[in-house]
This record gives C-alpha cells, sequence and structure tokens, in this order.
C-alpha cells in the first residue's frame, strides 16, 4: 500500500500592505487594533506584552489570514505593563464590540453557588449581593449545576442535599449503588456532608474586595509609568501619575465586571503588584 505524503499545514502570509505598519510596531505592552478601510470602528482589538510579536503571530488559522486581508491599517496604545493593557483591552471591547471579537463584547449576567447553613443554591452574582461566600462565576445556571455535579461525582455527594434533585424523603438512587456517601439516609451526618462539600468548592472561592478602601496598582515600562485605579473589583481608569490616580472618582455602584475580576485578582492576592492605598 503507498505510504501517503503528510499534509503540511497551510503557510499564510501577511498582505503586503500590512508589512511596514507591522514592523513599525513596538516590542513593548498594549492594545492593537485592526481597522477596514476607511472604517471607524476596529474590525479586531487584541493586546499583548510583545506587540509586534503578537501582530506577526495572527497567521495561524484561516479565520485570521481573512481578517488581515480585510484590514487595511493597524494603530496601538502602549501601556506600561501586561495588565493596564489586559484592562485596556476589556473596556475598549466592551465599549466598541468590534465584529471579530465574540468573547468579552457584552457584560455577560453570571451565576454563582452559595451555601448558606448547609443549604445550596445557585444565585445570580451580577451586583455581587450579600456577604455570604460564593464559588464559581459561571455564565448561566445549567453551567452551575454542572460544576456541582462534578463535585459530587468527585467527593461522593449526595445530589438531594445540592439541591440537583428534588429529596424524596429516602435514600437517594446514587446511595444505593455507592455514589453518594448516604448523608441522604443517615450514613453520614448532614454536618460532615456540607465540610466536604465546602472543602471542594474552596477552589473556586469569589473573592470579596480585599482592601478598606479604591487602591492603584502602579505598573513602569521604561519610562513609561501608569496608575490602575480599582475599588471593589471595579477598573475605575488608568492615570499618568500618583496625583491624578488620587483625584480618581470612586466606583459608582456598577454591576460586578467579571473580566476586571479575572484579570486583577491574581495580581492583587497572589502576585505582590505594587499597590498605593487611596484611602
Amino acid at each position: 500500500m503507498p505510504i501517503r505524503p503528510a499534509q503540511l499545514a497551510p503557510v499564510y502570509e501577511y498582505p503586503e500592505h500590512l508589512r511596514a505598519q507591522v514592523a513599525a510596531a513596538p516590542r513593548a505592552p498594549g492594545v492593537y487594533f485592526f481597522y477596514a478601510q476607511d472604517d471607524s470602528m476596529p474590525l479586531y482589538i487584541g493586546k499583548s506584552v510583545d506587540i509586534r510579536s503578537r501582530l506577526l503571530a495572527h497567521l495561524r488559522t484561516p479565520e485570521e489570514a481573512r481578517m488581515l486581508r480585510q484590514a487595511q491599517r493597524i494603530e496601538y496604545v502602549q501601556t506600561a505593563g501586561e495588565i493596564g493593557a489586559l484592562l485596556l483591552e476589556s473596556r475598549l471591547i466592551k465599549e466598541l464590540q468590534p465584529l471579530k471579537n465574540k468573547r468579552l463584547r457584552k457584560q455577560r449576567r453570571l451565576c454563582s453557588i452559595r451555601v448558606i447553613d448547609g443549604a445550596v443554591d445557585i444565585i445570580d452574582t451580577t451586583d455581587l449581593p450579600g456577604a455570604s461566600p460564593l464559588y464559581g462565576l459561571f455564565r448561566n445556571k445549567r453551567m452551575a449545576t454542572e460544576a456541582l455535579m462534578l463535585i459530587a461525582d468527585e467527593q461522593r455527594l449526595c445530589h438531594s442535599l445540592l439541591g440537583i434533585e428534588k429529596a424524596m424523603g429516602r435514600s437517594c438512587f446514587r446511595a444505593q449503588i455507592g455514589k453518594c456517601a448516604g448523608a441522604c439516609r443517615g450514613d453520614e451526618s448532614h454536618a460532615a456532608h456540607t465540610e466536604r462539600l465546602l472543602t471542594a468548592l474552596a477552589r473556586w472561592a469569589v473573592h470579596r474586595w480585599p482592601f478598606p478602601c479604591a487602591i492603584a496598582l502602579h505598573e513602569r515600562h521604561g519610562e513609561h509609568v501608569e496608575y490602575h485605579v480599582v475599588d471593589g473589583w471595579h477598573y475605575i481608569g488608568t492615570y499618568a501619575t500618583e496625583a491624578e490616580a488620587r483625584q480618581a472618582p470612586k466606583s459608582t455602584g456598577q454591576a460586578f465586571d467579571a473580566d476586571c475580576y479575572k484579570i486583577l485578582v491574581r495580581p492583587l492576592l497572589l502576585e505582590g503588584a505594587e499597590l498605593i492605598m487611596l484611602g
């Protein structure tokens, strides 16, 4: 039988009219924009810690090659670091809603898992109501339920006690086949069941704002300095000096922004970002 030659991956080339613009792009963090002919709204917005390298990487798929053929010019805004690029990209995509950006285009309503005195429910957390601990940021109730089912399988938890199935007042089917530890029939106390549930949920904990006031996160790239003002997980804006950051408006109680939270939670809580308290 003849050996079939390996199929080579398609090779895409940058359109000639964009090559000089890519070559002129900075090796610095920031946000970049692809525009079609005579269009004031971008086709696509992206970000990188190295704008030029990221632009050159936009040749991986047929979809990207088609977008580049549509694009007539490239613009960019430099930032002082990766966090600034992420925050600016997130804000601009939501404001401008570029045709080719499918994620981040609109603020989503969110669901989280809440456990109070052992009772489990799934609530709308767009505004992060109340003071109870919350777990996970899910796009809808179905995804939150699937997460609970995953934990139930891992930890042999009871679907009826998790609110996934209606409690029937007797041993659940999963207990009969060994997939539930039997809290529904008294083999395990409800307190022990809840403790195991909370331990498993801890990996998805939604962190409350850990500071008593707004903060400015300081970034620097060479001589470029920025102060990103954040209050209660809300991104207020970016300022060139600490004095301007201190004059920034405070949070106005807008809806919880999950994308902003995901950008900031690790740098603020785990990575030792340079912070200035603005209280």
